[in-house]
């Protein structure tokens, strides 16, 4: 029966308006709700869905402030069996941190008697679209790793994973252990019932404190993206304006000259 470990990220929630502080340093969250990234979201869902179909156990890690728990919470209340907080200040950890750290709790489980069967993490983050935290883990651990995943069984100590590729799909089977970032799209994470969500609040949350690691690349300052932006032009009043609206016409093509 497999064990699995689903690495998730906690996020600004997708689709509200990201305002960033005045020093461009860090995301204004005053007025932000938080959720588990959509990658990750759907690793959570497959790890479920294994362990419904095949038994074992799955435990949800994440790193990141104490507020984080609400996010490993919603993963516990969608069938994750237990979870595992990185706890930090909240600052800004680089993803070669992040990896050491992952890589620093999840060590000893890899070298006793029971390991991972399986690592599950989000193909890329959606704050910052970071992708390297799952490669850099698997390096570490000098497991097999598949990016990009949206298709997965597990069977007979084999991992079989499909990701899309120019005009079909790409398939890979590597042995367990291994490490697999997950895409979104490969299923359609659930909404959490009332009795999981009770549940959720009685499953263990074990803490620890990561030490920070120096080095990797250093986060100069935030950028917004552009965005387009919608005006309108005042071309007159009344009568006056008739000319000007003829003369727009005739420019976009719907009169002719």
């Amino acid at each position: 029966m497999p064990k699995i470990l689903v690495c998730v990220k906690r996020v600004p929630a997708t689709g509200a308006r990201i305002v960033l502080t005045d020093d461009e340093q860090e995301i204004n969250t005053r007025f932000l709700g938080f959720a588990v990234s959509p990658h990750e979201e759907c690793a959570v869902e497959e790890a479920v869905r294994i362990v419904e179909g095949q038994g074992g156990s799955a435990t949800v890690l994440t790193l990141g402030p104490p507020e984080a728990e609400e996010q490993l919470r919603e993963a516990l209340s969608m069938g994750i069996d237990e979870a595992m907080l990185l706890e930090t200040d909240g600052g800004d950890w680089n993803a070669m941190a992040t990896a050491q750290a992952i890589h620093a709790a999840v060590a000893p489980a890899m070298a006793g008697p029971e390991p991972y069967d399986l690592l599950l993490f989000g193909n890329e983050s959606a704050d910052s679209s970071g992708y390297q935290v799952a490669v850099r883990v698997a390096r570490a651990l000098g497991l097999p790793c598949v990016t990009g995943v949206k298709g997965l069984s597990i069977e007979g100590g084999m991992a079989t994973a499909r990701r899309e590729a120019a005009g079909g799909w790409e398939i890979f089977e590597v042995p367990l252990p291994a490490v697999i970032t997950i895409k979104e799209g490969i299923n359609l994470p659930r909404y959490p019932s009332f009795r999981g969500k009770m549940a959720a609040k009685k499953k263990p949350v074990h803490r620890l404190a990561p030490e920070h690691t120096e080095g990797g690349m250093q986060k100069i300052r935030l950028q917004t993206p552009e965005t387009e932006t919608k005006g309108a032009e005042v071309l007159g009043e009344g009568p006056d304006a008739a000319p000007k609206v003829v003369e727009l016409l005739k420019q976009i093509g719907v009169m002719q000259p």
